[in-house]
């Protein structure tokens, strides 16, 4: 898009240019404060001057949005790396507690602790049962409630 809008303006300043080119060509006196030339078309050299510093913004604002660029692909691999880590860690404390659970069933063991297990076992299953009913009759009444 920048692309676009320096071409046309480019072509803008070149028709400006070429209609006025007696204006630019009109020779006028020149003084830096140390020197003074005589017979300077200063049309032409503002326009040369302009010309320059369209194009030195243009590649300014190029080299900024290429730094914004890479400053987004270095956050977005830091960023993905940082998953991953937190992935890894994740996964080694299921595996932890998959580890513990199993240590913790089989000291309860089949002998004597059998039927607390299944009491257990039943009353968690009651208890996700009751928490299904509650979430999914909450879901109703917000769905009646926002249409």
């Amino acid at each position: 898009m920048r692309t676009v809008v320096l071409i046309v303006l480019l072509v803008l300043l070149g028709l400006f240019a070429l209609l006025n080119t007696n204006a630019l060509m009109f020779p006028h006196t020149l003084s830096l404060g140390f020197v003074t030339y005589q017979g300077v078309p200063m049309g032409l050299i503002l326009l040369i001057l302009g010309t320059l510093l369209m194009v030195l913004f243009y590649a300014w604002a190029g080299i900024a949005g290429l730094r914004a660029q890479a400053d987004s692909a270095r956050l977005l691999r830091d960023m993905e790396a940082l998953r991953v880590s937190l992935d890894s860690q994740e996964g080694s404390r299921f595996a932890q507690l998959q580890e513990h659970l199993d240590a913790r069933f089989h000291t309860l063991g089949p002998g004597q602790n059998a039927g607390e297990v299944a009491a257990l076992s039943a009353r968690v299953d009651a208890l996700s049962r009751d928490l299904n009913l509650q979430l999914a009759q909450l879901d109703d009444y917000l769905k009646g409630k926002l249409g």
